[in-house]
């Protein structure tokens, strides 16, 4: 199944280890955003690398 959805909780500790694994999704401008329209489908195995690289584990995703 596709990814239909990122989100990053409450905690962020702005490290920019997101954005350094998927850029086309995250942005560390200050914490940790998702960037609107960014595609989900074709970053799917960077989206799960960086949540599960996160070393405060707030990454979250729907499939």
């Amino acid at each position: 199944m596709a990814i239909t959805k990122v989100w990053i909780e409450e905690g962020c500790t702005s490290c920019g280890l997101c954005e350094g694994i998927c850029p086309e999704v995250f942005e560390v401008p200050e914490e940790a955003i998702v960037l609107d329209g960014a595609d989900f489908e074709a970053n799917e195995e960077s989206i799960k690398e960086a949540a599960e690289c996160c070393p405060v584990e707030v990454i979250k995703f729907s499939e």
